[in-house]
């Protein structure tokens, strides 16, 4: 049996519910992996709306999308993720089959500028508004950073909080590493 790493185990629970002309969102833009994974998967019928803090993260992302001309589908933020609800309409609300965060700094970037507990509880309590039933939440969580352990305990215990009549929550985990990073998975329930 070959373990797939966290960023591949994201992609195939995503891959379960998200179908061609759907919506998404990528709360983390980042290098633009995920994105670009949405973007495949949603096809030139669908949404994606990606947020990231950063202007290279945004660039990167934008970068990514043109060289493989999945741009189209795609809207990108320079803002933070807990604004999605200030800047996506409302008609997504119980739309969204599937948002995607992946926590930590940007790869290849400034590593002072991280994902912060307040923001990403935020942004995720908003994100389940846009979920439809059955859509996804999807986190990889990374604690081999400053905050990073904080953030991942925060997020871990304000998902355990969750209604089990609404919304079932798993938490994927390689338990024989130190700091290894973790899944977590949550799905709206009908």
């Amino acid at each position: 049996m070959i373990v797939p790493s966290i960023l591949q185990s994201a992609h195939q629970w995503a891959s379960e519910v998200l179908t061609p002309g759907g919506a998404a969102i990528d709360a983390t833009a980042g290098n633009g992996h995920d994105t670009l994974f949405l973007a495949r998967q949603v096809g030139p019928d669908g949404q994606v709306f990606g947020f990231d803090i950063q202007e290279q993260a945004i660039q990167n992302t934008h970068r990514r999308l043109l060289a493989e001309n999945a741009h189209r589908q795609v809207t990108l933020f320079q803002k933070s993720h807990d604004q999605m609800h200030e800047v996506l309409p409302e008609e997504l609300f119980g739309k969204v089959q599937v948002v995607m965060f992946n926590l930590g700094y940007l790869p290849h970037g400034d590593k002072t500028i991280i994902t912060r507990p307040d923001t990403t509880v935020r942004a995720m309590q908003q994100a389940l508004q846009f979920l439809t039933f059955g859509g996804l939440l999807i986190a990889a969580l990374y604690t081999g950073h400053p905050g990073g352990q904080e953030e991942a305990g925060r997020v871990i215990e304000w998902a355990s909080g969750l209604s089990p009549r609404s919304f079932q929550v798993m938490w994927q985990q390689m338990i024989n590493r130190d700091r290894s990073p973790s899944l977590l998975i949550i799905e709206k329930r009908s």
